[in-house]
């Protein structure tokens, strides 16, 4: 056990020798981490990044989303009020 204990990064607190690992939640989620960006290529770039902007907009009210456009395709930048509206978006999205 104090071997295992040892190779952990800091972030991760295993005391328990009956249930396995855990990591503290605050190491996963940062409270500011609100903003995501997704790139979409092809010629149907902005019909997918509107889409998907209109998908974040309707699960969660106080979403802001912006959409910038290159030679490349184009980028969706979401805003989230909170870090687990985000993540629950990415999770429902496969993201």
């Amino acid at each position: 056990m104090k071997g295992i204990i040892a190779g952990q990064a800091t972030t991760v607190n295993d005391t328990c020798t009956d249930c396995g690992s855990f990591v503290d939640i605050g190491a996963v989620i940062d409270e500011q981490d609100t903003v995501l960006e997704l790139s979409f290529a092809g010629a149907q770039a902005l019909a997918e990044a509107s889409e998907m902007m209109k998908r974040a907009q309707a699960r969660f009210n106080h979403t802001q989303g912006s959409i910038a456009q290159d030679e490349a395709g184009a980028t969706l930048k979401l805003v989230f009020d909170v870090s687990v509206e985000k993540m629950i978006f990415q999770l429902e999205n496969g993201l």
